[in-house]
């Protein structure tokens, strides 16, 4: 077994909950936006400490809410390099359609050669509009239901045109790509005598890296599966993700011509508040599960849930933390309750790799910190 650390980058929050404020009325201040990012990096060094084998950021931007402040992960994982010695380091996920491709591989290679080969590429589409359109990136969103469908397909060609870029360059001495989006070089660049017909990015990774996306739907199973990157599930019923975690690999056996030991190439990501008695355990997690889908809730995340028909929960639903807990999505409960559930989810999937998630939106950093000692002391030794 293999367990990450995946954190949102929330600034603390003394109020959290399902009620007021409205998340369009949070302002984080600068100062806090900043210690908070600071706090992240001890999380960092803390998860390495306590044998994590990943450690995750997030990616989002223009977050006055304050409740994912680090927009740049590849900025950030150089720093939390330095001060650690194994753990890997990525984002759950970078978003890539937000960014030049070119300029992506460039940064990835640069964070991932400073850390000594532990970058980890993962990568996806992004949700939030408020996000993607000023970075140049089209996105599908439940508050444009008529034309989410047409903006949804847009988004994942031009995030699969911005992969295909990104591989050609990291893997490449000299490459060129002309696409729908994207042409490089462009026809036309003079350069000492000659015309561009190739590029070089410098500099490349020089050691290999893992690659990963995020899936919550069948149709990005397949093509994930397809050009070779390992899966990652958060937020999504065992029910579905068992037949999506068995549809990767059938079509990764299919395009590879190789069979997925148990779990390879899939990561599940585990949602878990851990206290001394069940009952603490529950009022310890409602604040940060409120407030959490009070956030996520109109950017459709609760798909993943299951409805009362057996099929995926309509995006006009705001689950509570029972009906949470009811569906074994959040784990809460004492160590030997976490335990009990995660060892059967791991038996059900046979996954070897687990970012843990502590549902701890609004709390201390010190609360991370406590949260993830108590899962690794008290839960993996459970599981090994």
């Amino acid at each position: 077994m293999q367990y990450g650390v995946f954190l949102l980058c929330a600034v603390p929050m003394t109020d959290a909950g399902a009620g007021p404020p409205r998340p369009v009325d949070r302002r984080s201040s600068n100062e806090e936006v900043w210690e908070t990012t600071k706090r992240v990096m001890d999380v960092g060094v803390e998860s390495e400490r306590l044998g994590y084998d990943y450690f995750f950021f997030t990616e989002h931007h223009f977050m006055h809410e304050g409740y994912e402040v680090i927009p740049n992960a590849l900025m950030a994982g150089p720093i939390l390099a330095e001060r650690t010695e194994s753990i890997k380091i990525g984002a759950l996920c970078h978003v890539v359609p937000q960014w030049h491709p070119l300029r992506f591989a460039e940064d990835f290679s640069t964070m991932h050669n400073f850390s000594g080969g532990r970058g980890v590429l993962a990568v996806g589409r992004g949700t939030v509009p408020r996000e993607a359109i000023p970075l140049g990136a089209t996105v599908g969103s439940t508050d444009d239901p008529e034309k989410r469908a047409e903006q949804d397909a847009a988004s994942r060609e031009k995030f699969a045109e911005a992969i295909d870029v990104i591989e050609l360059s990291l893997n490449n001495e000299r490459f060129s790509y002309h696409g729908n989006h994207y042409d490089f070089p462009p026809e036309g660049i003079p350069d000492r005598g000659g015309m561009v017909e190739e590029l070089t990015l410098t500099p490349r990774p020089i050691a290999p890296y893992e690659r990963w996306q995020t899936i919550t739907s069948p149709k990005t199973v397949e093509l994930v599966a397809r050009r070779g990157y390992g899966g990652v599930w958060w937020n999504v019923h065992l029910d579905f993700m068992k037949g999506m975690w068995e549809e990767f690999a059938r079509v990764w056996e299919d395009e590879h011509g190789t069979e997925l030991g148990a779990g390879e190439h899939r990561m599940k990501v585990v949602n878990v508040r851990i206290a001394d008695t069940h009952e603490q355990a529950v009022a310890d997690a409602r604040p940060g599960f409120d407030e959490h889908w009070k956030f996520l809730g109109p950017y459709g995340r609760q798909v993943g849930f299951k409805g009362p028909d057996g099929k995926p929960a309509s995006t006009d639903w705001i689950p509570t933390l029972e009906e949470g807990m009811n569906q074994r999505m959040f784990l809460v409960g004492t160590a030997d309750e976490v335990a009990e559930q995660m060892a059967h989810d791991i038996e059900v999937l046979g996954a070897n790799k687990l970012a843990i998630f502590p549902i701890c939106l609004g709390d201390s950093y010190d609360k991370y910190e406590e949260q993830l000692q108590r899962f690794a002391q008290d839960v993996k030794p459970q599981l090994a």
